[in-house]
């Protein structure tokens, strides 16, 4: 099965958004995975708090922060839009999100990233599909 990674710096936010909602919406198709160059004590909790309320996904149940050397390897390396210079990691094929961070933002703004995070996995999954 094609292994996919969701890349940000921290690993606290949008890139373990993207790992739950890859395995929630795309499982069948693809593995999903998160990590960061550095990692925060926990996942953000206006995500977790969000996601379950949207997805019913508990991610601390499933997930917590990962440094890139705590994953196997991929194919696919998928980066948030860290406005920074995104962590290298081996890869076939790779493309950057451009996501803002919603981190301190409202739930309004958060939601917003949620959903594009959903839509670019929805369209993840189909080109992958197709391969």
């Amino acid at each position: 099965m094609i292994k996919v990674a969701f890349i940000c710096v921290h690993n606290s936010c949008r890139s373990q958004i993207a790992e739950a909602l890859g395995k929630h919406l795309s499982g069948d198709v693809f593995e999903s995975y998160s990590a960061g160059t550095e990692t925060k004590p926990q996942i953000n909790q206006d995500a977790v708090r969000l996601m379950k309320q949207l997805y019913e996904i508990d991610m601390e149940k499933i997930q917590c922060p990962k440094l890139l050397s705590e994953i196997p390897p991929v194919d696919v390396v998928i980066t948030m839009g860290c406005n920074v210079t995104c962590p290298y990691l081996p890869c076939k094929h790779r493309e950057d999100w451009g996501l803002d961070d919603p981190a301190g933002k409202s739930d309004d703004e958060f939601i917003q990233i949620i959903n594009q995070i959903a839509n670019n996995i929805l369209f993840l999954k189909d080109k992958l599909y197709a391969l």
